[in-house]
C-alpha cells in the first residue's frame, strides 16, 4: 500500500510504504528521500558517538575548570607573596615613629640620661612586638657549643677548665621564629 503525501512548499512528494519485515510484522519503511522515519532504535554505533560526545563535552568542561582553578591559584599566591609580611610592618611603624621622635628630640637635649632612657623604651618596645610574632632570642653564653645552633668565630682558651667546649663570649645573638633557627649566634669558644 502507497500513499502520496503532498505537502504545500514541498517540491518531491513524500511516500511511505508498508513493508513486512522477516517476522512478518507490518512496520514503516525508509521514506523516498532516503531518510529513517524515526521508528527504529538507535543503533550501537550512534550510541557509541553519542556518549563519545559526552565524554568530549565533560572532558572539556573539567579541563576548563581545572585551568580556571590552576590560575587562580597561582593569582592568589602571587598576591599572598606581595603581602606576607604586612602584619609585621605594619606593627613595627609604631617603633618607627619613636625613633623619628627621639631623633628630634636629640637635638634639643642638653641631657645624656632621657636621651639613653628613651631608646631603652624603643628597644623594649620593639622587642616586644617580635616576641608576639613568634621571635624567640637564644641564650648561648655559658652553653655547649652546639654547630646546629652556634656558628664558631673563634676558639680561645677556656678560664676555666668547666668552659672547655662551652660558649664563652656572643658576638652575636641568635634567633629562632616559631622554634625554627632563623640566625645562628655567633660565639666565641672556650678550648
Amino acid at each position: 500500500m502507497l500513499k502520496k503525501k503532498n505537502k504545500g512548499n514541498s517540491e518531491k512528494p513524500e511516500t511511505t510504504a508498508e513493508v513486512k519485515n522477516d517476522n512478518g510484522q507490518v512496520g514503516g519503511a525508509e521514506q523516498a528521500d532516503g531518510t529513517d522515519n524515526g521508528t527504529d532504535a538507535p543503533t550501537a554505533e550512534e550510541k557509541l558517538k553519542d556518549e563519545l560526545t559526552q565524554a568530549n563535552d565533560k572532558y572539556l568542561r573539567l579541563y576548563a575548570e581545572f585551568d580556571n582553578f590552576r590560575r587562580r591559584t597561582i593569582k592568589e599566591r602571587e598576591d599572598a607573596r606581595k603581602t606576607e609580611g604586612k602584619d609585621v610592618i605594619v606593627a613595627l611603624l609604631p617603633v618607627l615613629d619613636d625613633f623619628e621622635r627621639a631623633l628630634r628630640s636629640m637635638d634639643t637635649v642638653t641631657d645624656v640620661v632621657p636621651v639613653k632612657e628613651g631608646v631603652a623604651l624603643i628597644q623594649h618596645k620593639l622587642k616586644n612586638i617580635l616576641t608576639q610574632k613568634g621571635l624567640k632570642e637564644m641564650q648561648s653564653i655559658g652553653t655547649t657549643f652546639d654547630p646546629d645552633l652556634h656558628e664558631a668565630i673563634t676558639n680561645i682558651p677556656a678560664p676555666t677548665d668547666d668552659m672547655k667546649g662551652k660558649v664563652v663570649d656572643e658576638m652575636e645573638k641568635g634567633y629562632e621564629l616559631n622554634e625554627k633557627v632563623i640566625r645562628f649566634a655567633k660565639v666565641i669558644v672556650g678550648a
